[in-house]
């Protein structure tokens, strides 16, 4: 961490003194990790007397297109309401978020998250990592769609193996099913004996199928807030590491054309913003200084922390 926050420093060409606060992510997430990042934190505020700032990681990852929005990027900043995806290894929530602080959850994952999912598939389908740059999950997205979202199958392979969809009518995620569908395709053709081209087959469908619920869940909500006379949703923001696949960006884009949604601004951060990183951190934590939101020297970690109660405690 010493190393980390130094390097940090020197490359921003700042020093200690000229920062405002020290922000940490306090939660959700590995308690023992959350413990070494919110006591270095606590350490710095303490030894520099600069506010500290537990922030919310989840939070973070659904308000960073607002710092990646114009005139930073050519992208447009969300409006509130907006319906937010957070896909990541930990995480699958479809949200709606009314301001900084409030968002309702409408579905989230029932078992297994589609990051953690497409990760295990990588590993089962033995892709090389180095597709992705190390990245299992940007591995599995080039092999299987080395021309993009419409990659052809190759001519002469059996039919692509057929993934049941989860809670069709059902505001719910769940990708242990679809992972378990794979195993069962690979127990009768194993990895080893599959010829490369029924691979990327194989692999295909299952990106197909993992991004079809997602495009069914987000169809879902629009539908079901219409219904309940929530003020029309004015945009779509996806965030989390799975937002970096490009092929996922295509389909929701088609998804809400096809919805006569074509004016829905769909909004993601740059690639290398979707991961967790500790420029969303400094941006929740700057928001939060700015409405004297700061913590005290004693706040703990949160291993498990709902979103719906990410400034709760200030509201008291």
């Amino acid at each position: 961490m010493p190393v980390a926050i130094q390097r940090a420093l020197k490359e921003a060409n700042l020093t200690l003194d000229d920062l405002d606060g020290i922000a940490a992510t306090r939660g959700p997430g590995m308690y023992g990790c959350l413990s070494v990042c919110l006591g270095a934190a606590k350490a710095l505020a303490a030894a520099t007397g600069k506010p500290l700032l537990g922030v919310h990681h989840m939070q973070a990852h659904a308000l960073t297109p607002f710092l990646t929005a114009s005139p930073m990027t050519s992208s447009p900043s969300p409006e509130f309401p907006f319906l937010t995806l957070l896909l990541s290894g930990g995480h699958t929530l479809l949200l709606l978020a009314r301001s900084l602080s409030s968002f309702e959850i409408l579905a989230t994952t029932t078992d297994e998250s589609i990051g953690a999912s497409i990760d295990k598939v990588a590993r089962d389908l033995d892709i090389p990592w180095a597709l992705g740059s190390g990245s299992p999950g940007a591995a599995l997205e080039a092999f299987a769609f080395p021309h993009g979202a419409s990659s052809p199958t190759a001519a002469g392979l059996p039919p692509d193996p057929h993934f049941t969809l989860p809670y069709p009518r059902d505001l719910a995620f769940s990708y242990a099913g679809l992972r378990s569908a794979l195993t069962r395709v690979l127990r009768d053709e194993p990895t080893s004996e599959m010829r490369p081209e029924r691979k990327e087959q194989v692999a295909r469908a299952f990106m197909r199928a993992a991004f079809a619920q997602i495009e069914g869940k987000v169809e879902r909500a629009i539908k079901v807030l219409k219904e309940k006379g929530e003020d029309e949703v004015k945009g779509l923001v996806v965030s989390g590491g799975v937002a970096s696949n490009l092929v996922l960006r295509e389909r929701l884009r088609d998804k809400l054309d096809s919805l006569g949604r074509p004016d829905l601004p769909l909004i993601f951060p740059p690639p290398s913003l979707c991961t967790d990183n500790a420029a969303m951190i400094a941006y929740v934590g700057l928001l939060r200084l700015e409405r004297g939101l700061v913590d005290p020297l004693t706040v703990m970690q949160r291993a498990k922390w709902p979103i719906t109660e990410c400034e709760a405690e200030f509201a008291q």
